[in-house]
């Protein structure tokens, strides 16, 4: 090699270690950016479900009428307190008295038909009697002919008094249908409660509720003694409730109170909501279940369908390790790196190396797509540059996740704000936001 290519090697490599030398300044004199530091700590965690529903009484009937009529009284009206057996429905009753009177003539008219089948039977009887008689004394006075004659109208009379006697049966029956049809006319209480709807007026026409329930509905007698509210759960939630988990219900028409009340059912059947469709796509529907909860002390004055709002407890952890939600971050699993800092070492005394990333199902649909990491930005204290930590979390509190592995309590996570999380990569620089520009309602800092 020549003394000029020798020199100019030299050159070029003065030239690239400039140039990394230069890069890694720039690097350090990176802009660093303000954001909230919090120290990983314990806390006690209240995992909540909230969903929106209706007050309903836990029992309640609906009167409906089994014939059809004027009606002529109505004793109570809507909001009156009843006893089970009080008559509050009175139909004009003069068809169906009518309809009895008529089935207790067809039930005289049966029974005298009776008394004459019985009389032709008694009559045939004796005559067949009679000429068996003279038969027997001498064949020659009754011929053979006449003496069948005889017998076969005692069987044929005999025959008219079973069905005589049939249709005084049928005639009883009338005559009870009758009767039912005419006690109807006067419907009573069928519980103890509240008239809490009345859909009808003196004066309607009542109709059987046979095809349409709506159409036959008289009035609601409702027992405000035990009150539920029913909410509409979201599927992905429905699974977090179990049976007597507690909850706070909060009554929109009663706004000051927050009252207790148990999990008591949780549906197995879904309703299905509305298809959102728009020009070019339709959406899923919206799958929810019915979950009841009842109310420990219903209010005094309450009233069906008011709009409430329930907090069902499904679960609590006592001095849980956890960090802010603001602060969980999702990162493809490709940008995870592997962490040697000081702060990975706190973490993981003895060398041991980073935590394997936890990843998560493949969210764009694609083969080969990359995956993604639920994680947060741990500060390195010495650099004060952060690194992506993946993290396990468990259950939801209102502010802070559980966590379950990945951290370890004391270590400098970024807790904000919302922006500079979402825009955040690794080796990023960073420093304590001012007291001053943070904003407020600043999640409070972890007790130990």
């Amino acid at each position: 090699m020549t003394k000029q290519k020798r020199i100019a090697l030299i050159a070029l490599g003065v030239v690239v270690l400039g140039g990394f030398v230069t890069l890694s300044a720039l690097k350090r004199r990176q802009p660093a950016t303000a954001v909230r530091l919090e120290k990983v700590g314990r806390r006690d965690l209240t995992s909540i479900v909230t969903a929106s529903g209706q007050l309903e009484p836990k029992t309640k009937v609906d009167v409906s009428s089994d014939i059809t009529g004027r009606i002529v009284a109505l004793p109570y009206r809507e909001g009156a307190t009843v006893n089970r057996g009080d008559v509050v429905v009175r139909i004009d009753p003069a068809q169906y008295q009518a309809g009895v009177e008529q089935a207790q003539a067809g039930l005289a008219s049966a029974q005298a038909n009776v008394q004459q089948a019985q009389a032709n039977l008694d009559q045939a009887q004796r005559a067949y009697v009679r000429l068996r008689d003279l038969h027997t004394q001498n064949a020659q006075l009754v011929t053979q002919e006449a003496l069948e004659q005889a017998q076969t109208q005692q069987t044929v009379t005999a025959a008219n008094l079973v069905a005589a006697q049939r249709q005084v049966d049928q005639a009883s029956a009338t005559l009870h249908q009758a009767q039912d049809a005419l006690e109807k006319t006067t419907i009573h209480a069928p519980m103890t409660g509240k008239i809490t709807r009345l859909a009808v007026e003196e004066g309607e026409v009542a109709v059987p509720g046979t095809f349409s329930r709506e159409t036959g509905l008289l009035m609601t007698i409702s027992d405000l003694s035990v009150i539920q509210v029913t909410v509409k759960v979201d599927e992905t939630d429905v699974v977090k409730i179990r049976m007597g988990d507690s909850a706070e219900v909060s009554i929109d028409a009663f706004p000051d109170t927050v009252f207790t009340g148990r999990v008591t059912k949780i549906s197995n059947s879904s309703i299905t909501g509305e298809t959102t469709t728009t020009a070019t796509t339709t959406q899923d529907q919206a799958v929810d279940y019915d979950v009841e909860v009842t109310l420990d002390h219903p209010p005094a004055g309450v009233r069906p369908d008011l709009s409430a709002t329930a907090r069902i407890v499904t679960d609590v952890r006592k001095h849980a390790l956890a960090v802010p939600i603001i602060a969980l971050a999702v990162r493809p699993a490709s940008d995870t790196l592997v962490d040697t800092t000081a702060a990975h070492r706190a973490a993981h005394p003895g060398g041991a190396q980073a935590q394997t990333p936890r990843p998560t199902a493949d969210t764009s649909g694609r083969a080969g797509a990359a995956k993604e990491v639920e994680g947060v930005f741990v500060e390195d204290t010495t650099t004060q540059l952060v690194h992506f930590r993946p993290v396990k979390v468990g259950i939801t509190g209102d502010e802070y996740f559980e966590v379950l592995d990945g951290l370890t309590e004391g270590q400098t996570i970024v807790s904000g704000p919302y922006q500079a999380v979402r825009d955040m990569h690794n080796n990023a620089r960073v420093k304590p936001m001012p007291k001053a520009a943070g904003p407020t309602g600043a999640m409070p800092a972890a007790t130990p």
